[in-house]
C-alpha cells in the first residue's frame, strides 16, 4: 500500500497538477514603472559617524538608508553588531545610484580596502594627554579613500552626497 507524503506529514500539501503560474503584472511601458519601484531597486553605500566617544566611522550597503540608520541606532532590530558601541550614529556620506546589489557591495568592499591601506596621520594628544576626539581626521581619511576608489572605477552614474563638513 502506497501512502502519500501529505498523509504522513500533515504540513506538506498534496501535489496538484494545476499548471497555473503566478506572473506579476508587467507595465505596458518603462515610463509607467514609477519612482516607488525604481527606489526599491536602487542600492546605496553609506558612511555613518558615531557621535559618542570614541568617534568611529562605519561603511555599509542598503536599499533603504533611513531604515538601516534606525537599525544602527537601535530603534529597530537588525543593526550591525560592530555599530552598537558608537550609538547614536549620523549620516556622513551617502552614495546613491547602484542599480545592482553586487555592484554596491563591490564598491563598499573597495572603499573599505582603500581605507585600510591608506596611511593615517597620528592622533594628536591634548595637553592633559587625552586623545582628541575630532571626527574631521576620520572623515578626511574616508574621503581620501573614496577619492582613490573613484580613480579606480567609473562613478559617473553615482551621486555622492557628503552630509558632514570636512573642513
Amino acid at each position: 500500500m502506497v501512502r502519500l507524503v501529505s498523509q504522513t506529514f500533515r504540513s506538506i500539501k498534496p501535489h496538484t497538477t494545476a499548471t497555473s503560474k503566478f506572473e506579476p503584472p508587467v507595465p505596458s511601458s518603462p515610463d509607467k514603472i514609477g519612482p516607488s519601484i525604481r527606489k526599491q531597486s536602487s542600492w546605496c553605500v553609506y558612511l555613518i559617524l558615531s557621535t559618542n566617544t570614541p568617534i568611529k566611522t562605519y561603511v555599509g550597503v542598503t536599499a533603504d538608508f533611513s531604515r538601516r540608520l534606525r537599525q544602527h541606532n537601535g530603534e529597530l532590530k537588525g543593526g550591525a553588531k560592530a555599530s552598537r558601541a558608537g550609538r547614536p550614529w549620523v549620516c556622513a556620506c551617502l552614495i546613491q545610484g547602484f542599480m545592482d546589489k553586487s555592484k554596491a557591495y563591490s564598491f563598499e568592499s573597495k572603499w573599505k580596502i582603500c581605507s585600510r591601506k591608506l596611511p593615517r596621520k597620528e592622533k594628536r594628544q591634548s595637553q592633559d594627554q587625552h586623545i582628541e576626539e575630532d571626527p574631521i581626521p576620520l572623515l578626511r581619511h574616508r574621503h581620501a579613500a573614496l577619492e582613490r576608489v573613484k580613480s579606480l572605477i567609473d562613478c559617473s552614474d553615482l551621486e555622492i552626497i557628503w552630509k558632514q563638513d570636512l573642513s
